[in-house]
């Protein structure tokens, strides 16, 4: 991806993969505590967390949509509970080690299969 704006900093990584730990709200807003400590991330807010009522789209789809604010900028985590499969995206005005943000998410997730991530 061309970077168009070089005097803005950013630093985005996208993960996915299958975890196999049970998710809830509650698993969520740890996730987030856990992964802005490691990153050493500021949250300005508490995480915004949606879980559709069942009837709402289509059950393979059915999960959470979450987002946490940090100072600098915000992460996103989408969850799909009957595949345990989740996709998150880390969106910083600030650089972080992305190594870190990988080990952090395999650990907390228990994911032991491969682990796809792109940064941009």
């Amino acid at each position: 991806m061309k970077n168009i704006a070089p005097d803005i900093v950013r630093q985005r990584l996208l993960i996915e993969g299958y975890f196999e730990i049970p998710v809830d709200e509650t698993t969520i807003r740890e996730y987030f505590r856990a992964i802005t400590q490691a990153l050493e991330l500021r949250a300005y807010g508490a995480p915004t967390i949606f879980a559709p009522a069942t009837g709402m789209g289509r059950a393979e789809n059915m999960g959470y949509d979450a987002f946490v604010p940090l100072i600098d900028s915000g992460i996103s985590l989408y969850v799909w509970t009957a595949t345990q499969f989740f996709s998150t995206i880390i969106y910083t005005c600030k650089a972080f080690d992305e190594q870190k943000a990988l080990a952090t998410t395999r650990q907390f997730f228990h994911v032991t299969t491969e682990m796809a991530y792109a940064s941009f």
